[in-house]
């Protein structure tokens, strides 16, 4: 596999946390209850770009998706990890960020985010900070991507030095902006 690069994603200020990491946090405080760091990328090697791709694609076939109202029988945003094999997008960044966490891999690099989606609706990923751009491991793809390749719009995300702070992108990914435009020009 071929050791990819990408752009990197600038991001605001200081927004919301998002109701879902709150409850998180609330029910495993010790998920969230880390010290500050500096800011950390990722060296990216093709050891690290495979595992990512393992990562990605392991929990990708492993979680059945389920939404939160069949899931967990509310319409409020529910994190968790996987404790029975199901979830929707927010399970799946998760649980990839604990796998990579639990594999080494720096927490200032892996960064909860909020996009969103093609069709316009909010969707989670877990992106990846690394010394040759940024990545997206995605439920909805099998392949790591660069954020900018994704066409999602992105919303905020965590701040690198701690995961308790989010902060504003108000991006669009290259592929959305050319879509908008094709569609523009076709219409």
């Amino acid at each position: 596999m071929v050791v990819g690069s990408a752009s990197f994603a600038a991001t605001g200020g200081k927004t919301s946390v998002p109701y879902g990491w709150m409850d998180f946090c609330g029910r495993r405080p010790e998920e969230c209850k880390v010290p500050s760091l500096p800011a950390k990328s990722l060296k990216l090697t093709r050891e690290t770009w495979n595992e990512l791709d393992r990562i990605n694609r392991q929990v990708n076939g492993f979680i059945v998706p389920e939404g939160n109202l069949e899931h967990w029988g509310t319409r409020l945003d529910h994190w968790d990890y996987p404790v029975d094999g199901k979830g929707d997008c927010k399970i799946y960044a998760l649980f990839k960020r604990k796998l990579l966490l639990d594999a080494g891999f720096p927490r200032q690099a892996l960064l909860m985010t909020i996009v969103h989606d093609l069709n316009g609706e909010g969707h989670t990923i877990l992106t990846v900070k690394t010394d040759r751009g940024e990545f997206v491991l995605d439920n909805l793809a099998d392949v790591v991507r660069p954020w900018d390749a994704t066409g999602y719009y992105f919303v905020k995300r965590q701040s690198q030095q701690n995961p308790n702070i989010w902060l504003s992108i108000n991006l669009r990914g290259n592929a959305a902006v050319a879509a908008e435009k094709h569609r523009q020009l076709t219409n």
